[in-house]
């Protein structure tokens, strides 16, 4: 089963999160075709650029989908930061330009995600932020790319309360570099995605590269302390009772939606 769809668009591809009925939340499965595609563009030349969105309009991505995160224990945990390991490198390897086309919601690890593409566009319904305290699951990876690009203080105050900020204060801090209409947020993050196709790729390249290499040490670090203490934080046992609390609070307000 395909949970992304891709389309070339002259010499940009686009890769499309593909599981809109769950908000483009992603498993296992999902994260591989990704991953695969990824690589697969770092090799093909016709590839100049890439752009990477969500189908529908409500979410880019939900991040982890908590339906398979719900009954994983300290092995697993190790075994699933393993997974984002290759799949934040695959990005963060990434030889070309990578353009981020927020049409959505950017949840946990779809916020971080988002982070590690080059160019961010969104609209200003968008939501973005690191909500993983509030389903009983420590921040790791997330703090360690908002350190960079924001600093200790305010990584510290978004880790902890878990809130999400909205498109206008993602705009303000830096995070989102376009605001526009919701109409216009594919058109102006195929526009830019074809001017950076248009740049030398051999500097491109090096330029990608060097910012990689500037980050490197601290990303192995924090995959590091991600790997103890998702371990450690699965074997509680807190995560299970904490999701499951979510998906009663969100079955009720389907069973009876007056009370929303």
């Amino acid at each position: 089963m395909q949970y992304i769809k891709n389309e070339m668009m002259d010499s940009v591809l686009v890769l499309t999160l593909n599981r809109p009925e769950c908000l483009n939340a992603w498993h296992t499965d999902m994260r591989t075709e990704i991953i695969d595609t990824i690589e697969q563009a770092a090799k093909n030349e016709q590839v100049r650029a890439l752009i990477i969105t969500g189908a529908g309009d409500r979410a880019f991505s939900a991040g982890q989908d908590l339906n398979e995160a719900h009954d994983f224990d300290g092995d697993r945990a190790e075994e699933w930061i393993g997974e984002w390991e290759r799949y934040y490198d695959a990005l963060r390897s990434f030889p070309k330009p990578i353009v981020m086309a927020l049409n959505g919601t950017a949840a946990g690890s779809a916020f971080q995600v988002s982070l590690l593409g080059d160019i961010r566009v969104a609209h200003p319904g968008v939501k973005i932020g690191q909500p993983e305290i509030n389903s009983g699951i420590a921040s790791v990876t997330g703090p360690w790319i908002m350190r960079e690009m924001l600093g200790l203080s305010r990584t510290t105050e978004l880790t902890l309360t878990g809130r999400m900020m909205d498109a206008k204060e993602g705009h303000q801090i830096g995070l989102i570099h376009h605001l526009v209409a919701q109409s216009e947020v594919f058109s102006k993050s195929l526009e830019i995605a074809r001017e950076l196709a248009s740049k030398p790729p051999i500097a491109m390249r090096m330029d990608k590269a060097r910012f990689k290499e500037i980050t490197e040490a601290s990303f192995r670090e924090a995959i590091a302390a991600a790997t103890r203490i998702h371990r450690e934080c699965y074997a509680s046992g807190e995560p299970a009772k904490m999701m499951e609390k979510f998906f009663a609070e969100r079955a009720a307000k389907k069973s009876n939606p007056q009370s929303v």
